[in-house]
């Protein structure tokens, strides 16, 4: 059964490969230019934005406006209060959403897009700063701005000369450029990454703490030192989680015996019926806090290749248990 469509010959797409490659090596060209021009200006837009009182209201049309909400975007998740407005918007209402302490963050290749070019009066009587990426300096925009980010590109990707492409990748880079130079000056972490991203398994990994996900109480496996190993046993069978603990009768923490300690004591030939949990448990063991992240639990455990980790406070008392079934429930495996 043919579906009557002109299958590409081999001619065919070898160009169609070509015309990607050249698309991408353009758009590479084009952000790669604008390293060398990164200096006192960028400096300046950066400290402006970090001064900034308010909030970053990132503006643009069309294209430039898709990437202007992704900056937007970038900037908020990165520890910069930020958000988009559309310009044409602003005229009818949004311009409310505007204060005197944000700086305004313009986004347009030509430096001329009409519905940005409108607000600037409004702008100015609000004292707002401006800053803008264009590609023009001679622009009306760039002619208003407090700090002008050169983002213009030799040519378009688009063999029309007419498809925003280059412009566009190179706005973006100047946007990520902005947004990671404030990250590092704000000192703005992984846990602040993931305070934005609480739903996200980075989130997950970063901000989920081993209080969240320990057992505790009764579903610790616990015995005390004096206890016959057959009894340990059983209590490492109900509690399923391939231990027991040993604690004293005030309960601070004095030794662990696993799965792995059990098969040692069948090897030695040993009767279940002839030891004291005491005698054979591993008394200096690995212990973790309930403030420790779950994934430095993770790697300790690890790197001391432990399946179970018992978790105590300030005074060696045993507040509770995490092994490795519960890390990998909680999505941090």
């Amino acid at each position: 059964m043919t579906t009557g469509k002109a299958v590409p010959q081999d001619a065919e797409l070898d160009r169609l490969v070509a015309l990607g490659r050249a698309v991408i090596a353009s758009e590479s060209e084009a952000i790669s230019a604008l390293a060398p021009r990164l200096g006192a200006d960028f400096a300046r837009a950066c400290r402006l934005i970090l001064d900034c009182r308010g909030r970053v209201v990132v503006m643009g049309i069309g294209k430039s406006g898709h990437v202007a909400g992704k900056v937007a975007a970038t900037l908020a998740s990165t520890g910069t209060p930020a958000f988009f407005v559309h310009p044409g918007e602003a005229g009818h209402g949004d311009l409310g959403m505007i204060v005197g302490q944000d700086v305004v963050l313009a986004l347009s290749n030509s430096g001329e897009t009409d519905e940005i070019v409108a607000l600037l009066p409004l702008l100015k009587r609000l004292g707002v700063s401006m800053i803008v990426i264009a590609g023009r300096p001679d622009s009306t925009l760039v002619q208003n701005a407090d700090v002008y980010l050169d983002a213009g590109v030799r040519e378009e990707a688009c063999p029309l000369g007419l498809a925003p492409t280059s412009s566009t990748a190179a706005a973006s880079a100047m946007g990520d450029a902005l947004a990671i130079a404030l990250l590092e000056a704000r000192g703005f972490g992984a846990e602040d990454f993931a305070r934005s991203h609480p739903s996200g398994s980075l989130g997950r990994r970063l901000l989920l703490r081993i209080d969240d996900i320990m057992h505790r109480d009764e579903e610790i496996p616990r015995v005390a030192p004096e206890t016959p190993l057959f009894e340990a046993l059983a209590e490492m069978s109900q509690k399923r989680l391939g231990v027991t603990t040993v604690a004293s009768a005030e309960g601070r923490l004095l030794g662990i015996f696993t799965d792995g300690d059990l098969r040692r004591v069948f090897d030695a030939g040993t009767s279940v019926h002839d030891r004291r949990i005491e005698e054979i448990m591993t008394a200096r063991c690995r212990t973790g806090h309930a403030r420790l992240l779950a994934v430095e639990a993770l790697r300790m455990m690890e790197t001391h290749r432990i399946n179970a980790l018992p978790i105590v406070d300030e005074d060696r008392k045993l507040i509770g248990i995490v092994n490795l079934h519960d890390l990998l429930r909680a999505k941090v495996i």
